[in-house]
């Protein structure tokens, strides 16, 4: 799904500091432009320029603000001056919050005297707070290109068909429940994108837009559409995804230039045989085939909502009060019951990975998930959602228990959780029900064991060795608290190992915690059996220690000394008023803290290897993971048919969400930019249960017609993690502790082919190309010619999927018949030139190769965006550091 629709025809229009760009160094009147938006104070910087140079303004034509500005309200009364203004944006979104999410700009009305802008051709007021449609709009008789996106529009003005000259109108994410008769007026609109809005019905005026191309209504509330759409000849894509519809018209069919028809997510029990039958029409997600199930008495069971299918590409869905189930892509799915919503509610969603610098995990904890943020963030629900998440098998994480974490901006905390295997496929999933959307991921963390202890006292014990307990006495508080008991058990195998001392022995190293920072007013009696051999019988109590460590494990004290220990047979009682790690240790060891220390460091380090290896069929494809010293063998098992490469490394140990890094050397290089690149080096986070690899491409700046490439691939430690133990630590730092390990990668020889003494392009011609728009970045020519090295044989399929008629695939075939390098290349930078100056068509892009099953090429294009938009936010920063430490100066440079 696009996250929000752009006009054509204004591709040239880029914002400065967006890449494909120059970035000025000051917001000055650039020609006929004006871009301020990329600047904290450009509203301020704008009421300078006309203050001291109005003259100069006269002749501006594009002028860009942020409705972020805390001046835009000043401004907006300056804006109608302009009397040769032809393009004005006037968006929201510039301010984001610390997860990312934009903010809504402050406007929510014109002046009466922008209709005074008789060359106003293009507008752009997304991302703000309007409610109604500024009555001024009706008199930009001029007006070709309008955009309200991500407002709260219930409505659009009864003359709103007096802009007869407009082409392209999108008001996406609103809340429009109808549409006005005269739309029908707008004989020249091309695009109009209506998605995520509450609409209930068509007005048959909507069959007189004869020159419309592009219809987008998913995500709305239609039941059905008028007949008189089958009169829009021109029409060549129509979105119809994820609303009620129970009937659709047969006519649909013939549109002669349709190519895309989506009808997924409905409620169609059965659709004419002539739309069945048609390649381009998506039908995923309806009850096709079933019958209508029959009223029930009571309330409707989950059994009877309305289930959504989304694809991959999709980032939102609507829910209606009547409920439905949600399954994503990924696995994920949503329980929304009847009364959940009291009205229309647009859900967005993404998948995040996980980042350890706002992911805290607690000592111990294994992370099973990526991120979901769903959003609305802190609206509540009329009923509890469920939420259901696939998770990492946890087979290998012996005596812990799985919980669904959600954060809420300032703290993580743990859900009620319920987990279950499905059926078919027999992945794990983790239940919750939440009434409001935040992040979420599920996690394997230590048993825990809870109680409320009251002045009366009670007693708490572990569900994982019941012969911990813990005694609280009468008086032992004065107010109820809450009290948590968790328990790791260690084998004398694993104690033995780390501690390198034979005869070391431990019981289970205990955690208690308290939700009240004081001590107890009485003592509270901990038992602890006694470390595996040892009895009260044959007990040496000179060699027994009692050790206390603080929360982060860093400190471990012997307080055998400091309390009163009692022995039965099994086991050693104590008596403590504040909580915190206890561990049991039967050694002939005098200083036993120490190796305390270095056994709980080793408890949270994993032992991994690293593989590199390359693609039987493209080298230059390189496959980088860490893996788990237990799982290498099943992973290689699985990959050797396609990949081939040198040994795993040797072992090294790692913590849970470490960072670590992949560099390329001696003649080897990646092939593009990507976002997770520092300084020349692919970044990693560990995470034992997670997939951690990364499927790149390599290049190499040797001529390789005369020789292989015979480079390396190098692993290194990232920032010492926080929490990490004190010796731990040093060994992090110095000359060679970063580096891990390095495996070679050979780039072959390439092969000559006989009489191709020529590039690729030989017999095309394409002029420069920037795909894409400024917020996000751009594909260049350069991008494309790298991604149709990767098409292959599956370069059909994308052309059907980016809109190609069948007929044009087989042109493009007969052509260049026994040429697949240019039977590609001509699909694809036809596919370019056609759509360069549509902002969107590299979303359209990736969603084409997802739909055919290039994923691969997809992620690709989706790092080469990321970037762009990391660019694009550096350069606002910069600009804006620029700009608050010499306003004056850049104001006096704008003369």
């Amino acid at each position: 799904t696009q996250e929000m629709a752009e006009p054509p025809g204004l591709g040239d229009e880029r914002g400065e500091g967006a890449p494909g760009a120059p970035a000025p160094a000051s917001p000055c009147l650039a020609d006929n432009r004006l871009n301020l938006d990329v600047y904290p104070d450009g509203c301020g910087h704008f009421l300078q320029l006309l203050e001291r140079h109005r003259g100069d303004l006269a002749r501006v034509e594009f002028v860009r603000l942020s409705s972020n500005d805390r001046l835009l309200g000043t401004a907006l009364g300056a804006l109608p001056l302009l009397r040769s203004l032809k393009s004005l944006v006037l968006k929201g979104g510039h301010a984001r919050d610390e997860f990312g999410s934009r903010q809504p700009g402050s406007l929510t009305s014109l002046p009466p005297d922008f209709g005074n802008l008789r060359c106003l051709t293009h507008l752009d007021l997304s991302f703000n707070r309007l409610s109604t449609l500024p009555s001024c709009i009706s008199h930009l008789r001029s007006l070709r290109v309008l955009l309200v996106n991500h407002n709260s529009l219930e409505a659009l003005p009864e003359d709103f068909g007096c802009l007869s000259k407009l082409t392209f109108f999108s008001a996406m994410r609103n809340q429009l429940k109808g549409l006005p008769r005269s739309i029908g007026e707008l004989a020249a609109l091309q695009d109009l994108y209506l998605s995520e809005n509450a609409l209930e019905y068509l007005p048959e005026e909507v069959g007189n837009l004869h020159s419309c191309t592009e219809l987008d209504l998913s995500g709305n509330r239609l039941s059905n559409i008028p007949d008189s759409l089958a009169n829009l000849k021109c029409l060549r894509r129509l979105h119809l995804h994820s609303n009620l519809l129970v009937t659709v018209p047969a006519s649909l069919a013939s549109l002669p230039n349709l190519s895309r028809l989506d009808l997924q997510n409905n409620r169609l029990r059965a659709v004419p045989p002539e739309i069945q039958t048609s390649p381009f029409v998506r039908l995923r997600g309806n009850p096709l085939g079933e019958s209508e199930p029959s009223p029930q008495p009571d309330e409707p069971s989950a059994r009877s909502l309305q289930r959504l299918f989304l694809a991959s590409g999709e980032d939102s869905f609507t829910v209606t009060s009547e409920g439905c189930r949600v399954f994503l892509d990924c696995g994920i799915c949503f329980c929304f019951p009847p009364g959940a919503a009291s009205v229309p509610l647009c859900v967005h969603f993404r998948i995040l990975e996980p980042d350890p610098r706002w992911v805290k995990l607690r000592h111990h904890d294994v992370l099973l998930s990526p991120v979901l943020e769903l959003q609305p963030h802190g609206l509540e629900f009329q009923q509890e959602v469920e939420i259901w998440m696939p998770f990492a098998s946890p087979q290998t994480l012996q005596q812990r228990e799985v919980v669904i974490r959600t954060f809420n901006g300032q703290s993580w905390s743990d859900l009620r959780t319920k987990v279950g295997q499905r059926k078919k496929s027999k992945k794990h999933v983790a239940c919750c029900s939440v009434l409001h959307f935040s992040w979420f991921l599920v996690v394997s963390r230590l048993v825990e064991n809870e109680c409320k202890v009251p002045a009366e006292g009670t007693l708490l014990f572990s569900s994982v060795d019941p012969d911990i307990k813990v005694i609280f006495p009468p008086g032992v508080t004065e107010e109820t608290r809450s009290v948590k008991l968790q328990v790791l058990p260690i084998s004398a195998e694993e104690i033995e190992e780390i501690s390198a001392a034979a005869g070391c022995r431990a019981s289970p190293l205990l955690c208690l915690s308290q939700d009240c920072p004081a001590d107890f007013l009485r003592p509270v009696r901990i038992q602890l059996p006694l470390p595996l051999g040892v009895t009260g019988l044959n007990l040496d109590r000179s060699r027994l220690h009692l050790l206390h460590g603080d929360l982060q494990g860093q400190t471990w004290d012997d307080i055998t000394s400091q309390v009163v220990l009692e022995f039965t047979h099994l086991y050693a009682i104590f008596e403590v008023t504040h909580f915190s790690w206890y561990w049991l240790w039967y050694t002939t060891k005098s200083y036993i803290g120490g190796i305390a220390k270095k056994v709980y460091e080793r408890l949270r380090m994993y032992q991994v290897n690293f593989i590199a290896l390359q693609r039987k069929k493209d080298p230059e494809q390189v496959l980088l993971q860490c893996v788990p010293k237990h799982k290498v063998d099943p992973v290689l098992k699985k990959l050797q048919d396609r990949y081939r490469g040198p040994e795993p490394s040797d072992m090294v140990e790692m913590f849970e969400g470490e960072q670590f890094f992949a560099a390329f050397e001696r003649g080897i290089s990646i092939d593009m930019d990507r976002p997770d690149c520092v300084d020349g080096r692919l970044s990693f986070i560990f995470y034992s249960h997670l997939k951690n690899m990364k499927e790149i491409y390599v290049t190499s700046p040797v001529d390789r017609k005369g020789q292989a490439v015979k480079g390396q691939v190098s692993f290194y430690r990232g920032a010492v993690p926080e929490s990490v133990p004190e010796e731990a630590s040093r060994r992090r730092k110095g000359p060679d502790s970063l580096w891990l390990a390095t495996l070679p990668i050979k780039l072959p020889r390439l092969k000559s082919r006989s009489g191709d003494n020529s590039s690729p392009l030989n017999g095309f011609s394409f002029p420069p190309l920037n795909l894409g728009n400024a917020e996000t970045g751009y594909l260049t020519q350069a991008n494309l010619l790298s991604i149709a090295r990767r098409v292959g044989g599956d370069w059909q399929t994308i052309g059907l999927n980016l809109g190609f008629t069948y007929q044009q695939i087989e042109r493009i075939g007969y052509n260049h018949r026994e040429d697949l390098d240019k039977q590609i290349l001509d699909m694809l930078f036809s596919w370019a030139k056609q759509n360069s100056e549509d902002p969107n068509c590299v979303e359209k892009l990736i969603t084409a190769m997802k739909e055919s099953g290039r994923q691969d090429i997809a992620d690709e294009i989706e790092a080469i965006i990321e970037l762009g938009r990391q660019k694009y936010r550096e350069s606002i920063r910069r600009v804006g550091l620029e700009q608050e430490s010499s306003t004056e100066d850049s104001a006096t440079a704008m003369v």
